[in-house]
């Protein structure tokens, strides 16, 4: 491994409306760095694009649930107790296997010098 690199992990989130169907939209990652010390999150709301795919959608709520990982992911207390989980803590819990409206792909790894610029890279290529 070449010098400042370090592993990463990352899953992308997915607008699920029905999960019976199998459908989905990504709108977001979430990127973890034990040795960089980073846990973030990035997402977009495209609601004109969520309302046509699923009209019946609460985006809203959805909204919420997207705000509370950002909040998990700061360590704020606005993420309740998950929030006070360590880093690791955190990322397993918010990629855990869940059937809800907000879901996320399989945990991915990877390498990278600056994981928030690795983030946002992911953001821009997979969500965008």
């Amino acid at each position: 491994m070449m010098q400042g690199n370090e592993v990463f992990e990352y899953a992308f989130i997915r607008f699920v409306p029905k999960v019976e169907r199998e459908e989905f939209i990504n709108v977001g990652v979430i990127l973890y760095s034990k040795r960089k010390n980073f846990l973030g999150v990035k997402y977009h709301l495209d609601l004109i694009r969520l309302k046509a795919f699923s009209k019946d959608a609460d985006l809203q709520e959805f909204s919420d649930y997207l705000k509370s990982w950002e909040f998990i992911c700061l360590g704020d207390e606005k993420g309740g107790k998950i929030a006070q989980f360590d880093l690791a803590g955190r990322f397993r819990w918010l990629t855990a296997a869940r059937s809800t409206i907000i879901q996320h792909s399989q945990v991915h790894s990877g390498i990278c010098k600056d994981p928030e610029l690795t983030m946002l890279s992911l953001f821009e290529k997979f969500v965008l």
